[in-house]
């Protein structure tokens, strides 16, 4: 099929030449998808603005050896601009879209397209902390790539739970009899975040204290980092405080 279209979120771009960009997209049925974008950075291109970070965009390629060709691009929503206007949410936004970009290849499911274009819609309407977002993406993007974690019952043995031994390594909480020596203990708050962060239970999420979510948040972040077998560049710069402004706002900190 040489020419196709379909629906797809731009992750990342890098300049080709004099005025072409390559252009990294999540799409809603081919998965992940390479194209150059010709043209795109002259100021009369038709489309050069319809195809920046995270913008959903009603794409028509061509299909190429190595890289396919975009010969038209349409607005779907533009979340980029909205994005841009807060820090803790512009770096959240990059690890969600590096996230996806690691986690996705031409085969990634519509499942991973959907949680995406969810994630950044909600970025762009400030409807909740951008931390919380975050951790509730990369558990959930995590879970649909088949490293679903395990909050209540014994990640290795199946006992069940609550069980407050945390190994990154094994899937998740673990019994006492076959956690390693030195294994973390999670408080029963912080695994309820998680559970609640994994499940899409935004009550009880944004009901939760400061340190609870930075503790959440470590961990998410060490799992993440761990089945993607390096780290998130961008995670570096996500505000540590992103995950905490609910929670000082509900104190009147």
């Amino acid at each position: 099929m040489p020419l196709y279209r379909d629906e797809a979120v731009v992750l990342r771009t890098h300049k080709l030449g004099e005025a072409d960009r390559i252009v990294t997209m999540l799409s809603r049925r081919h998965g992940k998808i390479r194209a150059v974008a010709k043209g795109v950075r002259r100021t009369a291109s038709k489309f050069g603005a319809r195809l920046e970070p995270f913008m959903v965009a009603d794409v028509q390629l061509y299909e190429g050896r190595s890289l396919d060709t975009v010969t038209q691009a349409e607005s779907l929503a533009s979340y980029g601009a909205e994005i841009a206007t807060d820090y803790a949410g512009y770096t959240a936004a990059c690890a969600i879209v590096e996230t996806a970009d690691r986690l996705s290849d031409a085969d990634s499911s519509v499942q991973q397209y959907l949680l995406l274009v969810g994630a950044l819609r909600s970025l762009s309407r400030h409807e909740r902390p951008p931390g919380l977002i975050l951790d509730s993406y990369l558990l959930r993007a995590l879970s649909i790539a088949g490293w679903a974690p395990s909050f209540v019952d014994c990640a290795v043995t199946g006992a069940p739970g609550p069980h407050r031994a945390f190994v990154v390594q094994l899937g998740g909480v673990v019994a006492d009899e076959v956690a390693p020596p030195g294994t973390p203990r999670l408080d029963e708050q912080t695994l309820t975040l998680l559970g609640a962060l994994l499940t899409g239970d935004w009550v009880t999420a944004e009901a939760s204290a400061e340190g609870t979510r930075a503790q959440a948040g470590g961990v998410i972040a060490a799992y993440t980092q761990y089945h993607l077998e390096r780290g998130l560049r961008s995670l570096q710069h996500v505000d540590p405080a992103a995950r905490h402004d609910a929670a000082q706002s509900e104190s009147g900190a």
